[in-house]
């Protein structure tokens, strides 16, 4: 069987960290699959899902780390206009980080239950915020 499904959310910073694993788990225990496979997906290009542990300090610390790694007054050639988009492109360090970030997350499911760390949270990443943002969830299993 195959269960999909969708969840949008509005962020509200530039760069933002945002937990996702209580939407996730819900969509696992409403799809009624006991045993099987769960991918998360963003369906933005400056957006990113990563796998880490909820932790405060450790947020500050990896939107710091993404800061200081891609820059935002750095020269990118993507920060030039457009013309298939008719605008001038801005969000050069929103695509790179989402590049570094990944922006899919993989786990099993077993007896309904996600299968995943003690420490481990999904994390939906904005680096081009504020939006309104999909993030798609495929359920494969019995």
């Amino acid at each position: 069987m195959v269960n999909y499904s969708e969840f949008t959310m509005l962020t509200t910073k530039y760069n933002q960290l945002l937990l996702i694993s209580d939407q996730i788990k819900k969509a696992v225990e409403e799809s009624g699959i006991k045993n099987g496979v769960i991918t998360v997906i963003s369906k933005h290009t400056t957006t990113g899902i990563t796998v880490n542990e909820s932790l405060e300090c450790l947020e500050s610390d990896i939107e710091s780390f993404l800061s200081r790694l891609i820059q935002e007054d750095y020269p990118y050639s993507h920060a030039r206009m457009l013309k298939n988009y008719g605008s001038t492109a801005g969000n050069a360090t929103g695509h790179i980080k989402a590049h570094i970030t990944g922006n899919h997350c993989h786990f099993s499911i077993l007896n309904g239950l996600i299968i995943k760390g003690d420490a481990q949270d999904v994390y939906f990443c904005e680096f081009d915020g504020p939006a309104k943002r999909t993030i798609s969830i495929s359920i494969v299993g019995e």
